[in-house]
């Protein structure tokens, strides 16, 4: 390749192709964001990019900066590729968190919403929308998870991450993981550290997560209620009030005795049932493939019978969903084989569309 041919580089189309490349917190182009500061080109097809960082400290510095130079390199004529980072000045960062703040739907026009609830804790809730989240994502679904736990959360450990979320001018953006955007209090204290907070204190946490975090066009929301039907959850609709009730139980009884409290709170609040699902169906041995009844059998059955709705699924109890959980990734992404894996990956994909009645609800009214 001649000197002349490497010189006559289109500065514009590399400039295209690295603003083509995915910010990999905030899922959108470097273009969309305005965060490719500097193209140059140099004889002997070199090149040269900068590009601006959304935080000092950015989690995926590094893999930014080899995306940026894996594409610009599939450019016709290129053959050296430099990538410099830089943090996005501070006047930048509030300008763009404004925009982001303007162009943002609200997260309650989100298409579907979906609170997962349960009676009591350890009925596996967590691990059911964990799974389910990332199995939609996996689909090609955008999806968000919120952990409404505030006491409890588990969200960090079941996707394997934990870090503070990156914030641009007031806004937070979701912690990305297997395709999907998380926000949970876990990424904002440390490990072992307690949750001691009040009402007053939980629902401003609940609003900030609603309206303070960019998540952007989503097809799915899930939120991660914690057991019962106590505060947190009774805010939680009021902020959200499209969401639909995604039960889960297990087959014995007497949790489907406590899981027909939270029903009737949906049933209160004129919240509808999206239906159940049945956790720890049965325990898969690892070697025969055999199940065992552990939990009995027949709660789901009647919880659903009581709520006027059906079992959208049971989920089985197998080694590598205790595996997925300890490793902090989620069965569909980690062993999508296994019998609990392909069971949650059918109830993501039959989720129903439901919505709430009009009936009761306050409406605005347009005066002509």
């Amino acid at each position: 390749m001649s000197v002349l041919a490497t010189w006559s580089l289109d500065e514009e189309r590399v400039r295209a192709v690295a603003g083509a490349v995915l910010e990999p917190e905030a899922g959108v182009s470097l273009a969309d964001l305005g965060l490719v500061d500097d193209v140059s080109v140099h004889a002997g097809g070199r090149v040269r990019v900068r590009v601006h960082l959304l935080a000092r400290e950015h989690p995926s510095a590094d893999a930014l900066a080899e995306a940026v130079r894996g594409a610009v390199s599939c450019v016709p004529g290129v053959r050296r590729v430099s990538v410099d980072l830089a943090p996005l000045p501070e006047r930048a960062r509030a300008e763009l968190g404004d925009r982001l703040r303007a162009d943002s739907p609200p997260v309650g026009r989100t298409p579907r919403v979906y609170a997962v609830a349960s009676g009591k804790g350890g009925v596996g809730k967590s691990t059911v929308t964990a799974n389910l989240a990332a199995a939609l994502a996996a689909q090609g679904q955008r999806v968000g998870l919120l952990d409404a736990d505030v006491w409890g959360y588990s969200v960090p450990q079941l996707f394997g991450v934990r870090r503070s979320p990156i914030a641009i001018g007031g806004l937070m953006l979701p912690v990305l993981a297997h395709g999907v955007r998380l926000m949970s209090t876990g990424f904002f204290v440390a490990e072992d550290q307690p949750v001691m907070w009040r009402g007053p204190m939980l629902h401003k946490a609940l609003e900030q997560f609603l309206a303070d975090v960019c998540w952007g066009e989503l097809d799915v929301l899930l939120l991660d209620l914690p057991p019962g039907t106590g505060d947190i959850t009774l805010s939680l609709l009021e902020l959200v009030p499209d969401a639909a009730l995604l039960a889960v139980t297990t087959p014995q009884i007497a949790a489907r005795t406590v899981a027909a409290r939270v029903v009737r709170m949906a049933r209160d609040t004129r919240m509808p049932i999206a239906g159940v699902v049945e956790n720890m169906a049965g325990a898969v041995c690892a070697h025969c493939g055999d199940s065992t009844s552990l939990f009995g059998h027949g709660g789901g059955d009647a919880l659903a019978e009581q709520a006027g709705t059906e079992v959208l699924g049971r989920v089985p109890l197998d080694l590598p969903l205790r595996e997925a959980g300890d490793a902090g990734v989620p069965v569909v992404v980690r062993s999508p084989e296994a019998p609990s894996a392909m069971e949650l990956f059918r109830i993501g994909a039959g989720l129903p569309a439901v919505r709430r009645s009009l009936l009761g609800r306050s409406l605005p009214l347009m005066v002509k």
